[in-house]
This record gives C-alpha cells, structure tokens and sequence, in this order.
C-alpha cells in the first residue's frame, strides 16, 4: 500500500519561497485510496454501530491493517487517519469522539484510557520550510496511561507508563512514568498514588 511520505526537495529561491504547492503531495495515490476505502467502510459498517459492538470495530480495523489488541473497547465516533498505523493493546479504551490523527505512527499501550474527544496528533509541519514539509513523528502511551476529556498530545510525545493528562490538557512534551500532568502547556502536578 502507498505510504504517505514526508515532503522533500529543495526551494529554488525567493521567488518560490511561499508556494504552497511547490513540492509534491504528501501522500501517494495508493495512500489516499487505501484511506477513502477506509472511511467508507468505517462509514457504512463502523460508525453508527451499537455502543457494544466493540468485537465488530475491531474486526474493521485489523481488516485494514491495526493491529488491536483483546477486549479493546473503539467507538463508532473515533476517527482514525490510517488503520495500519495504529496498534492498541489489550483492555484499552478508546472513547467517543476521539481522534487518532495517525499520519505517524500511533502506539496505545495495554490498559489505555483515551477519553471522549481526545487529539492524538503524529505529525506536524516543519514551519523553517516555505512549504511546511510534512513530518511524522510517532506518539506513544505506555501500559495504563490515562487521556482525559478533550486532551491534547501532541506530535512526538510518548508518555510513560501510567501517567495522566488532566482534562483539555495540551500535552508537547514526554510525560514521566505514574506522573499527573494539566494545563496548556502541561506541567506535572504531582505523582499517581494508588489506594491500598
């Protein structure tokens, strides 16, 4: 399948320094049609299933190269850029209206909490080029992170096992392992302690 790509090339000179179009597309034929299969069976098959037909959803995506792991509870609402770009381990799960925006790579490990309306972005453009070049940078959530509400993480990041971004939360940077993160940008707050 084709693979969407960052851009590349050089800029001629000043004259080309803010065209938009100067380079080629950032995704290939193959890519944008491998997608468009996606969103219509999604639409069609996925979407507007009941709530518990979580087995069915997951059978979607593994069908278009996810890699979904036991007991993974998706959502019709999520969005997801590319299938074959995500893998979500076993017991996670993925809340109403989230959006993995996985041009890179996404990796949801096993035990995940991503909330309702969640961003999971893994790309970003590089803005010291004229034709802000694509570039895909993997995000990753270790064993048990939690996501809240309407949270933001942002290209690049990977959180450490069991860390926690606080609701609308923007996340730039790696969180740390059982640390509570809040705020835009996020800070840490204090460490996750659990009940004895």
């Amino acid at each position: 399948m084709g693979r969407c790509l960052p851009r590349v090339g050089g800029v001629s000179g000043p004259a080309d320094s803010f065209r938009p179009h100067g380079r080629g597309p950032a995704c290939g034929l193959a890519n944008k049609l491998e997608r468009i299969g996606f969103v219509a069976v999604w639409l069609l098959l996925g979407r507007f299933t009941p709530p518990p037909l979580f087995a069915w959803r997951r059978l979607l995506l593994r069908l278009f190269g996810a890699r979904i792991g036991a007991g993974v509870r998706i959502y019709g609402s999520t969005r997801v850029w590319l299938p074959r770009n995500l893998e979500i381990g076993e017991g996670a799960l993925i809340g109403p209206g989230a959006d993995l925006y996985n041009q890179g790579r996404i990796v949801i490990g096993p035990h995940c909490v991503v909330s309702q309306r969640v961003f999971l972005c893994a790309s970003t453009h590089r803005v010291a080029d004229p034709a802000f070049a694509l570039e895909l940078r993997p995000v990753t959530l270790g064993r048990g992170c939690w996501v809240a509400a309407e949270a933001f993480v942002g290209p690049g990041v990977t959180m450490g096992d069991g860390a926690v971004l606080a609701a609308r939360g923007a996340l730039f940077e790696d969180a740390q392992p059982m640390t509570i993160y809040r705020g835009n940008p996020a800070a840490p707050i204090g460490k996750r302690r659990f009940e004895s």
